[in-house]
């Protein structure tokens, strides 16, 4: 049966129609905001999945061109792979809602959002977020929502709900928060260097209106929802638990654990395991399990120390950041390079400048394909954690750890004018040991100075953990969390930022929300280690960009021209700024309005180049010098290319002082000679002369 509910969110209507579509999904909701339309639905198997340790949850946010009225580009003409939006989008989306699933679900569960119709003022990321909370809260599959979430820009330093793709793009503040009804449970923001304390204002107006969203998806629940199905859980057996602690007591996995050495601590817990599986030999039920029992001891024992007696696997204080080591110009034909290294965590970042005509081009929900200037590209190798695993390319985490990088630095890069150059930064993951994205932001800073790309301020970044109790007031947060921290810990709250202010953030969480003060002290510490990191490691390894780009880096010259002239410089196709490029070996990239960019790494080619379009766009006036070539002879007089494509004819009157009765008694093909601008002839070609030259003029 059809339903229909709606709300007045941000000062437009927000639809949803339930029971219209998609019936056949154990959830659906087809998702209205002005129009924008996107189809939300959640599925789940009837079984769990056997012999997996983790809950089997995939998100999908799928791009429609037909949603914008496009035809997908490519020789198939349909959509292929999911874009970096789709990607992101879907660890948006994945991020707040996996912690609400029962912890010993192992049903595989599909959440898939359709974007059917784009309006530019109603961003369809926002509806497959609100909408795959509404399809999961429906449906049958166990789920401990609703939960909302909202975005919030900023254009004149005020604060934009739900704000249009514009504004998105172009404001000063990117922030999206979920929340379930009572607690922040996920933070994504990019920024233009806010202050602290207007961060956490956009947030909390942000868990506001979430609260709002949740209410009407209560409501839509009592109407429409399934009683949620009964599955098989995939819980440790607590006897299982008693009879490990008989054999491994409490001391010996503390002592197992708390190493600052992750390759010591992997021995010993396979140690143990061994030992366990031997005990376990008659119990076949259990040996199935004994992976996940004895992750569950690690976890208790770690969180117990961290909690009752604040003590860290590797013996920090909480606020104590790893040993920290910072250095530039590891490679010595790259652009620019840095390695930053932070405990048992070593990223190094190689920077590549290139023209701007080497901008990557994006083909996504909008009305234009767009161009990204600066590319951050993320890459973690399994020997980064002494594993074997072959490359197979980027996945969802490589590409989220490199947006994330990518969203840190670009507030600080210089403008096309200032820099004209395309700028690629890459993130080799050399060892990993937890928070190796904000590494890369450490390293990608210094490799950008030491390529000499004049960035406004050094951008650091940090990550805070958490551990809770069984009180909201019962919690330590952790300034600079490695692996075990992480995957025992409740929280990962990342931000970045310069000493002015933030310029990313990302939180992930693994409890159901977090109270206020855990937001303002993840946020004040990580500030204070911020600073250290810039001040006391970063800076004394480069405190400043360098005031020249590499010797192995192209060189860009500007310069503007008449947007009329754009024609005569590259000439009936392509001839003349092909025979340019030909000549010197430059690269040319001339934009609609004007600009000329000539690109190369030989100085006195780029100067000719430079020289040979100045000629091109300049009105022709008598008196003019030049220094071409002889391309044509005719009885009348020659042919002088003065510039590629650019010709001019001096007539046989013309050639010398003394009399001569053929041309070719003075000049031959290929002849370099110096002629003086007369006019235009009757036939309006350019006129020369070459006996009217004087030694004082100048080109």
């Amino acid at each position: 049966m059809k339903k229909t509910f709606s709300m007045e969110l941000a000062g437009r209507t927000l639809s949803v129609d339930i029971g219209r579509v998609a019936a056949q999904a154990s959830g659906a909701a087809l998702m209205h905001y002005g129009d924008t339309v996107v189809l939300s639905t959640a599925t789940a198997s009837d079984k769990p999945r056997e012999g997996i340790d983790f809950f089997p949850l995939s998100v999908e946010f799928e791009e429609k061109m037909y949603a914008v009225g496009k035809v997908p580009g490519g020789f198939n003409k349909r959509e292929g792979k999911a874009s970096e939006n789709s990607v992101l989008t879907a660890r948006v989306i994945d991020r707040p809602m996996r912690p609400l699933f029962p912890k010993d679900y192992r049903n595989d569960v599909l959440l898939d959002n359709l974007v059917l119709s784009v309006d530019p003022e109603c961003r369809p990321e926002l509806l497959a977020m609100i909408g795959s909370s509404i399809a999961t809260c429906i449906s049958d599959i166990p789920f401990a929502g609703p939960c909302a979430m909202t975005q919030i820009g900023m254009a004149d330093g005020e604060f934009i709900i739900n704000p249009s793709q514009q504004v998105w793009d172009e404001g000063d503040l990117q922030l999206t928060v979920a929340s379930t009804q009572e607690k922040v449970i996920m933070i994504e923001a990019g920024a233009n260097e806010i202050k602290e304390d207007r961060m956490i204002e956009a947030i909390y107006l942000a868990h506001e209106i979430n609260q709002q969203i949740n209410t009407f998806i209560s409501g839509i629940v009592a109407e429409t929802g399934k009683e949620k199905h009964t599955y098989t859980s995939c819980a440790v057996p607590e006897e299982m638990f008693a009879a490990i602690r008989e054999i491994v007591t409490p001391a010996e996995m503390e002592e197992a654990v708390f190493t600052d050495e992750k390759q010591v601590r992997e021995v010993n817990i396979r140690e143990i395991t061994a030992r366990l599986e031997e005990a376990f030999a008659d119990h076949e039920e259990w040996l199935d399990v004994l992976d996940e029992a004895v992750y569950q001891y690690q976890k208790k024992t770690v969180r117990k120390m961290i909690l009752q007696d604040h003590k860290r696997p590797d013996g920090r204080e909480i606020t104590q950041i790893r040993p920290l080591a910072a250095e530039i110009d590891l490679l010595p034909r790259v652009h620019g390079s840095a390695m930053f290294t932070r405990g048992q965590t070593q990223i190094c970042t190689i920077t590549t400048l290139a023209p701007m005509s080497d901008q990557q081009r994006v083909d996504g929900l909008d009305e234009n394909i767009t161009n990204k200037r600066y590319m951050h590209q993320y890459n973690f190798p399994s020997y980064s954690v002494g594993e074997t695993k072959p490359p197979r390319g980027p996945g969802r985490r490589e590409i989220g750890h490199g947006a994330l990088a990518e969203k840190a630095l670009i507030p600080v890069l210089p403008s096309e004018e200032e820099f004209p150059y395309a700028i690629r930064t890459v993130s080799e993951t050399f060892e990993s040991n937890g928070s190796t994205s904000q590494a890369s932001i450490c390293a990608s800073t210094m490799s950008l100075m030491a390529a000499g790309v004049p960035i406004k301020k050094p951008v650091a970044g940090i990550s805070c953990g958490l551990v809770t109790g069984e009180t909201d007031d019962d919690y330590i947060v952790l300034t600079d969390i490695q692996g075990l921290e992480d995957f025992f810990g409740d929280m990962d709250f990342k931000v970045a930022g310069t000493r002015d202010g933030i310029t990313a953030i990302q939180m992930d969480i693994k409890i159901h929300g977090l109270t206020r003060s855990i937001v303002e002290e993840a946020i004040a510490r990580t500030r204070e280690a911020r600073l250290y990191i810039l001040d006391e490691v970063m800076a004394k390894a480069i405190d400043a960009p360098r005031p020249t780009v590499s010797r192995y880096a192209p060189k860009i010259i500007s310069m503007q021209i008449d947007p009329q002239k754009i024609g005569d410089v590259v000439g009936q196709r392509g001839k003349t700024i092909n025979a340019i490029i030909e000549e010197t070996g430059v690269k040319i990239d001339i934009t609609d309005d004007g600009t000329v960019s000539i690109c190369g790494t030989d100085a006195e080619m780029m100067a000719k180049a430079k020289e040979y379009v100045e000629i091109i766009v300049t009105d022709f006036e008598a008196g003019q010098v030049f220094t071409g070539k002889v391309v044509s002879i005719k009885e009348f007089g020659a042919f002088i290319e003065f510039a590629p494509g650019k010709e001019g004819m001096v007539h046989i009157s013309k050639i010398s002082r003394q009399r001569i009765n053929r041309v070719e008694d003075v000049l031959t093909l290929g002849d370099k000679v110096t002629v003086v601008c007369l006019g235009k002839d009757r036939m309006g070609r350019i006129s020369f002369s070459m006996k009217d030259v004087k030694n004082n003029l100048k080109r």
